[in-house]
């Protein structure tokens, strides 16, 4: 019900533009197509990516479990049905690797990386009494995705940390940047229209090695979790930031 009544801002701007038009006994003006600075999450600004993830984390913190089960739902299934045309994109953009590869990496995340049927309570009772531990989110994860495998990366990493409550801010390798950022902006409409929330995952639309470390630095970022070579995992290392590196 949220869903149907998130309606598209650029249709609703062209609806009005042509409203007035015809009031006005005139012709309405075009309108530009062009994604606006944020739209589906992709961002110019760290700080701007940074506030939406925080918001959408405030959103996501009321919600049931089964709903980010449907969320994450909805990132397996654009990878799957997807791989053919997003792994053709990658291999285009990115000049490493081969087709067949990248496109069963993508059908291997859609169906195999944990979700929400990983967490579970666990508890243990003694002599002196009951303990119960249960997993709570960190809040907004900063991601750093390598040019080997861009997006298949950022989507495991969104299923992983989405089911568990999180949100992303991801600074993609420049050379991937473009695939990682269409494939997010899939996953953020897919993931709106299933539950309403906007933004779960954030990327930053033209990554840099400045960037990179304005997310290491940010004060709203509570975890790092960054896939690549030495280089990158010595600076998130180096960050006073809990740190998970991973090779690439």
């Amino acid at each position: 019900m949220i869903a149907n009544m998130l309606a598209d801002e650029t249709t609703i701007e062209r609806v009005v533009r042509e409203v007035i038009a015809q009031l006005r006994g005139g012709v309405a003006a075009p309108t530009t197509t062009t994604p606006r600075d944020g739209s589906l999450g992709v961002f110019r600004s760290v700080d701007d990516a940074v506030a939406a993830a925080n918001a959408a984390y405030e959103q996501l913190r009321t919600r049931t479990l089964e709903e980010r089960g449907r969320a994450i739902q909805q990132i397996r299934r654009i990878v799957i049905e997807q791989a053919d045309e997003l792994g053709r994109a990658e291999l285009e953009e990115t000049k490493i690797g081969r087709l067949e590869h990248k496109i069963e990496k993508l059908k291997i995340i859609g169906e195999r990386i944990p979700g929400i049927e990983f967490l579970r309570s666990e508890a243990a009772s003694g002599d002196h009494g009951l303990t119960v531990t249960e997993y709570g989110p960190f809040g907004v994860i900063g991601v750093v995705t390598p040019v080997t495998h861009s997006l298949p990366t950022l989507a495991a990493n969104a299923i992983n940390m989405i089911a568990a409550g999180n949100t992303l801010v991801v600074n993609p390798h420049p050379s991937g940047a473009r695939i990682a950022c269409e494939g997010v902006r899939r996953f953020n409409d897919a993931i709106r229209r299933e539950i309403g929330i906007d933004n779960l995952i954030c990327v930053i639309e033209q990554p840099t090695l400045e960037s990179a470390q304005a997310i290491f630095d940010h004060r709203g970022i509570r975890l790092l979790c960054v896939t690549g070579g030495p280089g990158v995992a010595r600076a998130a290392l180096g960050s006073r930031k809990r740190a998970i590196p991973r090779s690439s």
